[in-house]
């Protein structure tokens, strides 16, 4: 006698219907979510400007005409707001990792304690180490475009 049993199969994955938006979107996610996503924006950022800054400085061997008139066209305001975003994309990706890498070593998260549901998140032991980089980062931002525009 033949049973005819349907074996369980493993649930599928669902495909990410939400494209881009669900990699940018954070939903109801705290505010270290988001910095997650710069994180990532801004070290892509500065990878992207490392390789054209090599490129940039390889024109050197294209003769001083070839170098004068790349740095002439350096010069123009749109390069100024460039040259202020990479500075901004250093600061917040310098400052973002110091908290990772604190948080990361187990620094601001509390005593240990048992894992008695309602768990406990060690969320607000961090977050103020989070506001106060933050805070840091922004008046280094104000700080530095005093200089880039105002100099």
């Amino acid at each position: 006698m033949s049973v005819n049993v349907k074996q369980a199969a493993a649930p599928r994955p669902r495909p990410n219907q939400l494209g881009l938006k669900g990699w940018v979107y954070a939903g109801r996610y705290s505010i270290e979510r988001y910095l997650y996503i710069l994180h990532r924006l801004s070290g892509l950022g500065l990878i992207a400007y490392l390789l054209l800054h090599i490129v940039e400085t390889g024109q050197r061997l294209a003769g001083e005409a070839a170098w004068t008139g790349l740095m002439a066209m350096f010069e123009a305001p749109l390069f100024k707001v460039l040259e202020y975003v990479v500075f901004a994309g250093f600061i917040f990706h310098g400052l973002n990792g110091i908290r990772l890498h604190f948080t990361e070593l187990g620094f601001f998260l509390g005593k240990p304690a048992q894992p008695i549901y309602p768990y406990r998140s060690s969320v607000k032991r961090h977050r103020p180490l989070t506001f106060v980089l933050m805070g840091l980062a922004a008046l280094l931002l104000i700080l530095g475009a005093s200089s880039f525009f105002f100099s």
